[in-house]
């Protein structure tokens, strides 16, 4: 077989092999391998015809849609390399991704273009364009991709304060795929739900091990992640057996079928993608799903393309790891490198604690734009002599384990992954230090009763001056993504330190917590006043009255589903997720249960 040289080339041979086989499907939209490669071919021409070329960056900004198969292919076959920006970003982020990047064009369509009004970059609207897209040759492209060359870049979290845009070559992506193929079985009666933003990079290995193997990928609409009796009920109807959930999504869905005595006996394949997921978490997921389906636990980071290693255990061995403890990060993919290094860069012993440290054909080509950070990060490989052999820095630590699995224990610096995603707190801390009238702050990442995880900023004013909260929120808002945003901002006078002068995170004492500016109004009838005992439950630091907002006190989606689902319980009342809009008091809810059905 021909040595393959892109993960185009994979997707070519399977839509020649599997024509008339459904490739995608989004809410009740198919669309099979034939058609997909066709009309990823017509963009591709059309690309062409306006002068993209290989390695030329183009941005895709669309919403979640068979679309976003489309461009991301079509892109892709030109040899181009694609930047996705989430639409959802703020102006700002999305205005330093462009800036950064100095994309040549941007992919996205007409409702999304003021969005980019004040960019001077070519700006195509892909449904705009479709009547000339849809005259263009449906044969594949004459264009010859080499393996060094650049697939995609992804701007991920950044200490300064900045996104910063990581470079994932063609050789990455096939070596992800073949360490996939290897060790989960791809096969082309496999049936893959997708489920995160394409801006991230598990959005990628969604689409390779799908597309590449000749299975189905069906794009889950964001709206129902975090509803598990819907979210169930798609992966029934689409007969989904492969996925790869974050924990949160994840532990609803758990609670869910467990409530309902279901079972997740008909999956092949299921991947929880976490560093701190526990082990009796995982038992707990193995006995639902049953002894036949494969449970795994994966971990991995964009700079080493998606996933560097896997832990996978069977059900039958109950006693071999302790049941509160995280599971462990497993052991390397094929092509994949993993080294646990002391400051000195010294391998440590078997169950001594080390710094994780990546190698291999995973490894990204650095950062765009940032020799600097690609210097710090991506080191001289220590144990291989050949010039171009690289090692990553993760931060992360860890140590072996008797059987030779890694266990993770924790940063060494201020990363935290909240809902599946990497965020540095120093990324927020810069951009709250920037508000006038801030001195300085302190993020940290917090869980509750109910493992919702969330971030709590800490403040410390300018001569202990008052702030007005919403101005704050609205300031962040601008310039940060919404799961960047803290829920809780509490006053401090100072900022607490450790012994050798560095921002201590775990000892926070006296404080005030920051609310917005209002005027306390009290419940007017038993419903409110019901609603209001819920609320307070979620809050339990705020006094809360029928005007203040949902979102302003903290709240977020997955606040918002666990109140949908007390609410239910408690009153028997469903409210369907759509209804809620971004701005939510006490009295718009009980307006809403006042039309809503009545569930027995």
């Amino acid at each position: 077989m021909p040595k393959k040289f892109s993960v185009i080339q994979l997707f070519e041979e399977q839509a020649q092999l599997n024509t008339e086989a459904i490739a995608t499907c989004y809410n009740g939209a198919n669309i099979c391998y034939k058609e997909l490669n066709e009309k990823s071919n017509q963009l591709a021409h059309f690309l062409i015809s306006l002068g993209i070329k290989p390695e030329t960056f183009v941005g895709i900004s669309v919403d979640r849609s068979l679309t976003t198969i489309i461009s991301i292919l079509g892109i892709l076959k030109t040899g181009a390399v694609y930047i996705p920006i989430d639409p959802d970003y703020p102006k700002e982020r999305i205005n330093h991704i462009l800036t950064d990047s100095k994309i040549s064009l941007l992919l996205t369509e007409s409702h999304l273009l003021k969005k980019f009004s004040d960019s001077l970059i070519k700006k195509i609207s892909i449904h705009a364009e479709q009547e000339k897209i849809k005259k263009l040759s449906t044969i594949n492209p004459n264009i010859k991709i080499c393996l060094d060359s650049l697939a995609y870049i992804l701007y991920t979290s950044g200490s300064t304060g900045k996104p910063k845009g990581v470079m994932v070559r063609h050789s990455n992506l096939i070596n992800a795929y073949n360490g996939w193929k290897k060790i989960y079985h791809l096969k082309n009666n496999d049936r893959h739900l997708q489920m995160s933003s394409f801006s991230f990079d598990v959005f990628t290995g969604d689409l390779l091990r799908a597309l590449c193997s000749g299975g189905k990928l069906a794009l889950c609409p964001r709206e129902i992640l975090l509803e598990p009796e819907k979210l169930y009920a798609l992966m029934i109807t689409e007969k989904i057996n492969c996925a790869e959930f974050v924990p949160t999504i994840l532990r609803k869905l758990m609670n869910y079928i467990k409530s309902n005595d279901l079972s997740l006996s008909f999956m092949r394949l299921l991947i929880c993608g976490s560093d701190n997921w526990s082990i009796n978490e995982y038992r707990k997921l193995q006995k639902l799903c049953g002894a036949k389906v494969r449970v795994i636990n994966s971990y991995g980071l964009t700079e080493a393309t998606i996933d560097s290693t896997y832990f996978e255990d069977k059900l039958a061995s109950q006693e071999k790891f302790n049941a509160n403890h995280t599971v462990p990060l497993g052991k390397p993919f094929p092509g994949t490198e993993i080294f646990l290094l002391n400051e000195k860069l010294k391998m440590v012993d078997n169950g001594a604690i080390g710094e994780v440290y990546i190698g291999g054909k995973g490894l990204a080509l650095g950062y765009l734009n940032n020799p600097d950070l690609t210097e710090k990060k991506f080191i001289k490989h220590l144990f291989n002599t050949h010039p171009k052999s690289r090692l990553f820095k993760t931060g992360d630590q860890g140590r072996y384990l008797p059987d030779g699995n890694i266990e993770f224990l924790g940063r060494i610096d201020n990363q935290i992954k909240l809902r599946g995603i990497r965020i540095e707190l120093s990324d927020i801390e810069n951009v709250l230090n920037c508000f006038n009238g801030i001195r300085e702050s302190l993020v940290t990442m917090h869980n509750d009763k109910t493992q919702n995880e969330f971030l709590i900023a800490y403040i410390v004013t300018e001569n202990n001056i008052a702030l007005n909260l919403t101005d704050i929120k609205k300031f962040l808002r601008e310039r940060l993504p919404n799961y960047m945003m803290p829920s809780l901002f509490i006053k401090l006078d100072s900022i607490p330190l450790t012994p050798n002068g560095k921002l201590n995170r775990q000892l926070v004492t006296s404080f005030e917590i920051l609310l917005p500016e209002k005027n306390h109004v009290t419940p007017k009838n038993p419903l409110e006043h019901q609603l209001i005992i819920l609320w307070e439950k979620l809050f339990p630091m705020q006094k809360i009255g029928t005007l203040d907002d949902f979102f302003d006190l903290g709240g977020n989606s997955l606040l918002m589903a666990d109140l949908l689902a007390k609410i239910e319980d408690h009153f028997f009342i469903k409210i369907p997720s759509c209804e809620i809009s971004n701005k939510l008091t006490i009295a718009d809810m009980a307006r809403l249960m006042s039309k809503s059905i009545v569930c027995f």
